[in-house]
């Protein structure tokens, strides 16, 4: 039954989606709007990440010297510098990494 339960939301959840981009002329709207539409991956991403760095699995604040942060901070920088958000990605993850199994363990 959850089972069941989970693939009808996830069809919904598709749907619903989908709809308003298939079905909404990009014509219709105007400069403005999409002036505004251009700003929401860079609102939403933040928003995503910042928990799974501040955050540790039990619900609470990590401490300061806690590799993701580190490697947040390297991510910050390059993205700052080069405006990539590919290089971003790719040298936060190397950094972090390099953290877990070389310097912290």
């Amino acid at each position: 039954m959850s089972w069941l339960s989970i693939i009808i939301a996830g069809i919904l959840t598709y749907f619903t989606r989908m709809t308003m981009i298939a079905l909404i002329n990009r014509d219709m709207l105007g400069d403005r709007i999409k002036a505004v539409l251009e700003y929401v991956p860079s609102a939403v991403f933040p928003a995503i990440i910042f928990p799974a760095i501040f955050i540790n699995d039990y619900g609470s604040f990590v401490e300061i010297n806690d590799p993701k942060i580190f490697g947040a901070i390297v991510a910050i920088i390059v993205g700052y510098f080069s405006k990539n958000i590919i290089a971003t990605i790719i040298t936060g993850l190397i950094s972090y990494w390099f953290l877990i199994f070389v310097i912290f363990n």
